[in-house]
């Protein structure tokens, strides 16, 4: 594609000091290395993904925006930006640190007051605001704490597709996460309104959930299943806890807008059940329904091979236990008919007179006699 970004692969199970130097845990690991820092790619597992991850952080960490074409151009392209307007400030050094952070999730500009669409009204310059939504939001460096935590909190839009990927890194955040499961491939009546439903939450009550949801739909149940150890119905609503693992399930059918409300709030005032976590027993039943799902999974895929992995050392441990079971022990055996003792020893060592049952022993007498 005539990128300057040069491709390769290293098999660190041969080269082991790399992984140990880089902190590598898991396989496949993608890795994007830029000067002296490196990025780790967290995304979904397919090309087009990869492939704009590395036109991002391979780019400048900050783009400008230089006139209003450009950044209409920008906002049709990508759903989330975050831009700093103004000029130099001290806070335009912690917004640029804050992007060398988070350039693997999002883009961030810089641009001036002029290059703005109409509708942004700015209090302050400099300033910092996040394009998502369709609409606007400014960063408060009094109510919403720390830049990176902000960005943080706010790179991702307030309801879109979920995938366990975005999932999976929303552990991060301080929000619960309120999905919608549906089958997409098979889409019903039932899981449309869940969608509608869930999508008018993140519009028109965004400002009251704001901080404390974030809202999205999710294509199958598979990825759920597996968090919660359980089957999750399709279509069906649930609450997320990503941060212990926690979630919690409508007690009724969700008909209406209002009895979402309703299920949303029980979960704040702590009303609705909390199922799951991430205590000692959770944990060690998590433990086991993985390695159960993955040994269902690989006989489903190659139960061939499946069978002697696991019937091979099966098979040795049952021959070491049989051979353990029906040895003899030395001290059982007995003597073979017909076979002579050793000849027992007297006080002195000297060995005893055996006596015949016949014979008798003469006295001196009669040996004169003789």
């Amino acid at each position: 594609m005539g990128s300057p970004v040069n491709v390769g692969k290293i098999d660190t199970t041969e080269h082991t000091s790399i992984a140990s130097e880089f902190n590598i845990r898991g396989y496949p690991t993608i890795k994007l290395f830029k000067g002296e820092l490196s990025f780790d790619y967290k995304g979904p597992r397919t090309k087009d993904a990869i492939i704009e991850f590395t036109n991002r952080v391979s780019g400048p960490v900050v783009r400008p925006l230089s006139s209003v074409q450009l950044f209409q151009h920008v906002m049709s392209r990508h759903d989330l930006i975050f831009v700093y307007i103004g000029g130099e400030s001290h806070l335009k050094k912690k917004y640029y640190k804050a992007a060398t952070e988070h350039i693997i999730h999002t883009y961030f500009f810089t641009a001036s007051e002029e290059v703005l669409p109409k509708a942004v009204t700015l209090q302050d310059v400099p300033a910092i605001a996040v394009f998502k939504d369709g609409t606007y939001y400014l960063y408060n460096e009094f109510l919403d704490g720390g830049l990176s935590s902000w960005i943080n909190r706010e790179r991702f839009p307030s309801y879109f597709q979920i995938d366990s990927f975005s999932l999976y890194q929303m552990g991060e955040l301080s929000k619960l996460v309120a999905l919608a499961i549906v089958d997409e491939k098979n889409p019903s009546e039932e899981g449309i309104r869940y969608k509608t439903l869930m999508e008018r939450l993140a519009t028109e009550y965004i400002d009251h959930y704001k901080s404390d949801y974030q809202f999205g739909y999710m294509d199958g149940n598979e990825y759920i299943n597996g968090l919660i150890m359980g089957e999750v119905e399709m279509p069906s609503i649930i609450v997320l806890n990503i941060t212990i693992d926690g979630y919690c399930l409508p007690e009724s059918k969700i008909e209406t807008i209002e009895d979402l409300l309703h299920f949303l709030n029980s979960v704040l005032d702590g009303s609705a059940k909390l199922l799951g976590g991430n205590g000692f027993f959770q944990c060690a039943k998590r433990s086991f329904y993985k390695a159960k799902s993955t040994v269902v999974s690989m006989f489903q895929t190659a139960p061939v091979f499946s069978c002697i992995v696991f019937g091979l050392p099966v098979g040795i441990v049952a021959l070491v236990i049989w051979g353990t079971c029906t040895a003899v022990p030395a001290d059982d055996e007995k003597p073979v008919e017909g076979a002579t003792a050793s000849p027992a020893l007297d006080a002195h060592g000297k060995k005893a007179i055996e006596l015949q049952p016949d014979s008798t022993v003469k006295t001196s007498e009669a040996k004169k006699e003789d």
